[in-house]
């Protein structure tokens, strides 16, 4: 059951240090030049303010960006084999984004579809995430439009939405959510009647994910439209590397004479070597056919065999285009047409 509380900005500096002082490692938004990103904090004051929406997304704590999977060494004749423990630290992250938040159950709903997968599973199991409502949005925002919203809780163990300069409505959601506000009692206090709703920031929705889902499959062989959508699209795989449920992956060997390494590598199906096979065959052999299975991916495929949208309309990736490609509004003409 959802507990709401009221929380003083002002104890936000207890709070990260009762956080810190119980072992937990604290992740927060962090402003580098024109960027904001995760990364560890100690104290309130670094962490970014006047933000929409950070430019990396907080997936690398659960699947970083390239991980280690084996480490090997020739011996004569022989190959010896190490397999190192993922590592699984206690996180905190604190001022996730609802949309975010959301992206969990996705990555969650990927790397657990059919067995256990030993690097992922350990870290989602040791974070914790203190979400942050949005206030205001972008022209890129477009969470409404696939099942969330600002103040959107899903993802979140507290979800905390700045109600004026000087408190924040706290929902702890979940026990994870409840042994940290347990560890500072005292700065949570019974909240009457508050109201999130006035502070929270518009998104009017563009088009219905769930019925975009039920319906895309008819327009996979209208090749005219992915072509025309597709015709600015660099294949740079930005949006990829920004997204937070892509959840694409390449397995790849670095090694010396000596030995090598075995890493795990973010990847993105909008590589034009992505589905190259040994053969020299490829069956997307050209952007638009990459394009379109980005697409049908997202908001159709994975909605079929997990049922969750793959897309958390959080809009970065279309932020990071250099050739303006605008999911949301090619999503959008494509809810239009298979109307």
């Amino acid at each position: 059951m959802t507990e709401s509380a009221i929380l003083q900005k002002r104890s936000l500096a207890e709070l990260f240090s009762r956080l810190i002082a119980a072992g937990h490692r604290l992740l927060a938004p962090v402003r580098r030049d024109q960027q904001v990103g995760f990364e560890p904090v100690s104290s309130p004051q670094e962490v970014a303010t006047d933000w929409v929406q950070t430019t990396r997304p907080a997936k690398s704590v659960v699947f970083p960006r390239y991980e280690e999977i084996l480490r090997y060494r020739f011996a004569g004749k022989d190959v010896e084999v190490e397999e190192p423990r993922p590592s699984a630290p206690s996180t905190v992250l604190f001022g996730v984004r609802p949309c975010d938040a959301a992206s969990f159950a996705v990555l969650k709903a990927v790397f657990t579809w059919d067995s256990p997968d030993v690097y992922f599973e350990p870290k989602l199991a040791a974070t914790t995430i203190i979400g942050l409502s949005c206030t205001k949005a972008d022209p890129y925002c477009f969470c409404t439009s696939v099942g969330g919203g600002p103040g959107d809780t899903r993802g979140s163990d507290i979800l905390l939405t700045p109600l004026d300069d000087e408190r924040y409505l706290a929902e702890i959601l979940t026990e994870r959510g409840r042994m940290i506000a347990e560890l500072a009692p005292g700065l949570f206090t019974p909240a009457d009647a508050v109201s999130k709703e006035r502070v929270l920031a518009q998104v009017p929705a563009r088009f219905n994910g769930q019925d975009l889902a039920a319906r895309l499959g008819r327009l996979f062989d209208r090749t005219e439209i992915w072509l025309e959508q597709s015709l600015r699209c660099l294949g740079c795989g930005a949006c990829a590397f920004v997204c937070p449920t892509c959840s694409c992956f390449d397995i790849q060997d670095e090694r010396d004479r000596q030995g090598g390494l075995r890493l795990r590598c973010w990847d993105s199906c909008g590589f034009s070597l992505f589905t190259l096979h040994a053969s020299g065959h490829n069956p997307r052999s050209v952007q638009s056919e990459r394009w379109r299975q980005r697409v049908m991916h997202k908001f159709s495929y994975q909605p079929e065999r997990l049922g969750l949208l793959g897309c958390v309309g959080c809009g970065r990736c279309s932020r990071a285009c250099p050739v303006d490609m605008n999911l949301a509004e090619h999503v959008q003409s494509l809810a239009e047409i298979s109307g």
